[in-house]
């Protein structure tokens, strides 16, 4: 596990996401990457149980529980501005009992999957292995995803900041990828129970 960068690709003009896709893939094969098999990330919202907010009127709070083939034993809780919690691959089980208090939004999953490729110490999805510390690697990461991203380059990821000299975590990049999903479901103007 290294320092990892998540971030949207867009659709190249008068091309289909399939077309662009195919001319990332050309792009990174022309580098010198090489196949590593697949990655799927998921993630299920979760709301809080209207007998949960009490009778203030308060708004419910959002978990999105989520899973990263990188991390098959895993399973990832992240509440809405709050902590992430990693507990074990049981803990869909657990929701399931935890009913009364949080519910699953309907056709709320949403998931990303893909090719991996491995290009030198880089993941492409993109991971930079040898470093777990941000700050220490995002010149590295930035020139490596510049070579095959041109002006589609994404910034520093704003769990970078947070946490500028700590050691780099699973949770982060599951943090990266709700936030991803979110600015997704936006852009698509759909309510969070319409997605798949």
């Amino acid at each position: 596990m290294g320092v990892t960068c998540v971030s949207q690709m867009p659709v190249a003009e008068g091309k289909s996401v399939q077309q662009t896709v195919e001319l990332l893939t050309r792009k990174l094969e022309m580098l010198g990457a090489e196949k590593q098999g697949t990655f799927c990330v998921d993630c299920e919202t979760y709301h809080t149980a209207a007998s949960t907010l009490g009778s203030q009127g308060q708004a419910g709070k959002l978990m999105y529980v989520m899973h990263n083939s990188e991390y098959p034993l895993s399973c990832f809780a992240l509440f809405e501005n709050g902590p992430c919690l990693v507990a074990d691959t049981n803990f869909d089980v657990l929701m399931v009992k935890l009913k009364g208090f949080f519910q699953s939004a309907k056709a709320s999953k949403i998931e990303t999957r893909g090719t991996r490729y491995q290009y030198c110490d880089f993941l492409v999805k993109v991971e930079y292995g040898p470093c777990v510390v941000a700050s220490d690697c995002w010149s590295l990461l930035l020139e490596f995803l510049q070579s095959f991203l041109g002006s589609h380059t994404p910034g520093a990821p704003a769990v970078f900041g947070n946490r500028h000299d700590a050691v780099y975590s699973p949770a982060d990049t599951m943090v990266q990828y709700m936030e991803l999903f979110n600015k997704i479901r936006k852009q698509q103007q759909v309510p969070v129970a319409g997605i798949r």
